[in-house]
């Protein structure tokens, strides 16, 4: 492992290690014996990757980064714990992954990180929602949050 702080390569030791994500990674926590710097570092069964099928047809593997960062924006100033977000994603990977299949199409994991956040925080969903659905105007927007009123009730 190459340390991120000074870049020696191999002289690290693993401080503590503990299963991630309903035991599919493992996080270990390690110490550069080269400048002393802790650093984190996380290993996932590769073979297990989703494909995503993109609007336009083209083929991406599935980022975590990638969703985390949409989702974020999505919470940016609400109440929402950095844990939520990645339970968030924990399930809906995981539920993509019980389906079966390796190709997913990216509606699929649109519609399903929106049913879910619509559960965890309504403004943040309006967000995600106006950019996954590409709003253009304010007539979107309210239809969107008369439908959640619905859905509410």
């Amino acid at each position: 492992m190459k340390c991120p702080f000074c870049g020696v390569i191999d002289r690290d030791q693993v401080l503590d290690s503990r299963p991630v994500r309903d035991a599919m990674a493992i996080k270990r926590r390690r110490l550069c014996h080269g400048c002393e710097g802790r650093f984190t570092t996380f290993e996932e069964i590769e073979d297990l990757r989703l494909s995503v099928i993109k609007r336009d047809g083209t083929r991406e593997p599935f980022d975590r980064e990638k969703l985390t960062r949409a989702l974020e924006t999505a919470c940016n100033k609400r109440v929402v714990a950095m844990s939520a977000i990645s339970d968030l994603i924990d399930c809906v990977e995981r539920d993509l992954m019980a389906r079966g299949d390796r190709e997913v199409q990216s509606n699929l994991i649109g519609e399903a990180i929106m049913l879910a956040l619509s559960k965890l925080d309504a403004v943040a969903f309006i967000r995600f929602a106006s950019v996954y659905h590409q709003f253009e105007d304010a007539d979107q927007f309210k239809a969107m949050v008369e439908q959640l009123k619905v859905a509410a009730s």
